[in-house]
């Protein structure tokens, strides 16, 4: 049987473990790639890095002066192989759970996603269309930080 309400994407970067993981931990990286389009600016990030601290993104899109934010609580913590935590859109009443899976070979790391109790299969082709979205944001910004050579 098919899990309708849960996203998969899997995604490898040419960028070692802790570099990835980072991305995901740090205020100043997350600030850098965390939005859906090129002209997009995120304007908050939190990170509070224990299980039960705050996670909280908020990316603006200036054209239509629109935010788009949302936030949560971490649940697991394994620098730097893997991350959980619950995740709510701002202004919306269903609570999700967000897993990212870091496997590193030869400097790559290969990243496994999945956001799960989505409300519905619409919601799961939204949200694929975002994250995929802010996955090659991700894979602009850790190509831009790789020493040339």
């Amino acid at each position: 049987m098919t899990d309708t309400k849960t996203l998969h994407i899997e995604r490898t970067f040419k960028a070692p473990a802790e570099a990835v993981f980072d991305a995901w931990t740090s205020e100043e990286v997350l600030r850098r790639w965390w939005q859906a389009e090129h002209d997009w600016e995120t304007t908050e990030a939190e990170v509070d890095l224990r299980v039960g601290g705050v996670v909280r993104v908020v990316m603006r899109d200036p054209n239509k002066d629109i935010d788009y934010g949302g936030g949560g609580n971490y649940t697991e913590i394994e620098p730097p192989t893997r991350l959980a935590f619950t995740w709510i859109w701002d202004g919306d009443t269903t609570r999700t759970l967000i897993e990212i899976d870091f496997e590193e070979t030869d400097g790559t790391t290969t990243v496994r996603f999945t956001h799960s109790d989505l409300w519905d299969e619409e919601a799961v082709r939204t949200h694929e269309d975002g994250w995929s979205k802010l996955l090659d944001s991700l894979e602009r910004t850790l190509e831009a930080a790789r020493p040339e050579g």
